[in-house]
């Protein structure tokens, strides 16, 4: 009651959200200039992700509004209640995609040349999980395009440890939509919405995230390796480790009431954390 037409974008689009990907932007960016790259950079990339971002949410509450409206647990979103409107969604979604293009020609030519594969992307990656169990990483490989767009934001050029931030976001993303996913399970297998949960189950599914979550460790250790961070940084890849483990602390077979505080409290804590253990890596 009383939230504004923006209000009610803002929050169709979950706005807020944006913690989960900006940050390693941020990290890229950093470590790809060794330091600060310069208030230019900082500016254009944010556009940029602002603008991708709200393309890709937008996008996706029209692709997906009809079997939103199927679903009890999405079924008060905005599309379905007809708080908002597809169309207002389709332009908004057409706009971010204006903003992030204009943001890539403000950054170099080889952004603005990746740009329109990296919107096919964040658009197409809504329907792989009509067609695929696999849209889970399809997701997180598209989310990880924050840390190869920051990256050749700042050099012109993909180095391998952009690639490795790539792959870290990759599977961290996987782990935590993989937990997400628990909880449509039966409604997924009655309307062919293809996930991991809804084929294997649960406890698979748990278990799946878990090992990606792993990976992730696996990745940013290496990531600090490769960059030579110093100590702040391996104290802040511990502090994600825990955060890590106590996100599936929180989450059994049997048990999914803690999912909204595994899914969002914590993966937002990671991502703080990471941003400020790369540049406390590098400071010291």
């Amino acid at each position: 009651m009383g939230l504004t037409k923006v209000g009610h974008v803002l929050d169709a689009i979950k706005f807020e959200h944006t913690v989960f990907a900006l940050p390693f932007a941020y990290i890229a960016m950093v470590l790809a200039a060794g330091g600060w790259p310069g208030w230019w950079t900082v500016v254009w990339v944010t556009v940029a992700m602002a603008g991708g971002r709200t393309c890709a949410m937008a996008a996706n509450r029209v692709i997906d509004r009809i079997i939103d409206a199927q679903n009890p647990r999405t079924a008060g979103r905005h599309l379905p209640r007809g708080i908002l409107h597809a169309w207002e969604l389709k332009t908004l979604a057409a706009a971010g995609a204006a903003l992030m293009l204009l943001a890539a020609a403000m950054l170099n030519p080889l952004c603005l040349a990746l740009a329109p594969v990296a919107l096919a992307f964040l658009i197409g990656y809504s329907y792989t999980k009509y067609v695929t169990s696999a849209s889970h990483w399809i997701l997180g490989f598209t989310d990880g395009i924050a840390a190869g767009g920051g990256w050749i934001a700042v050099s012109g050029r993909f180095e391998a440890p952009a690639l490795v931030l790539w792959f870290a976001l990759t599977v961290w993303i996987a782990g935590f939509d993989l937990i997400y996913a628990c909880q449509d399970v039966d409604f997924d297998r009655a309307h062919g919405v293809r996930s991991v949960p809804a084929r294997f189950g649960v406890a698979a599914a748990l278990q799946v995230a878990r090992a990606n979550h792993a990976l992730t460790a696996v990745a940013l250790a290496a990531l600090g390796w490769m960059m030579g961070l110093g100590p702040l940084y391996w104290a802040g890849w511990l502090a994600i480790v825990g955060l890590l483990a106590w996100e599936h602390s929180l989450v059994r077979p049997g048990d999914l009431s803690r999912l909204n505080v595994a899914f969002f409290n914590v993966n937002g804590y990671i991502a703080v954390v990471a941003l400020v253990a790369v540049i406390g890596g590098l400071w010291w």
